[in-house]
């Protein structure tokens, strides 16, 4: 069997939740978190409003998806210079991010 790879989920609330941050936000996201070694599932999206059941949560607005082929290559994305220079530019524009690293 082989050694598990590691899927690395992120929500961000940002401060300005208009459409066109959230949009834009995005668009950074594609620009540096895309295409890294070892990546093997990369996505970045708008939260679904149209999810309302108790268990939706309805705090965040952008969610990001990466699932690396191993724990190896999810730490070598952290450290990254497209990654760090996307925290660099982002950071401001976020009121919080919560991260979730799970074997996958």
């Amino acid at each position: 069997m082989s050694a598990p790879g590691l899927a690395h989920v992120v929500f961000f609330t940002l401060k300005d939740q208009s459409p066109a941050s959230v949009e834009s936000f995005i668009a950074a996201c594609n620009k540096y978190l895309t295409d890294h070694p070892g990546t093997v599932h990369y996505s970045a999206g708008a939260r679904e409003p149209s999810y309302q059941r108790p268990v939706n949560d309805q705090e965040f607005d952008v969610a990001l998806v990466a699932v690396f082929d191993s724990k190896a290559a999810h730490d070598q994305y952290q450290v990254a210079p497209r990654h760090k220079e996307f925290i660099a530019e982002q950071s401001p524009n976020w009121s919080k991010v919560r991260v979730f690293d799970a074997l996958a």
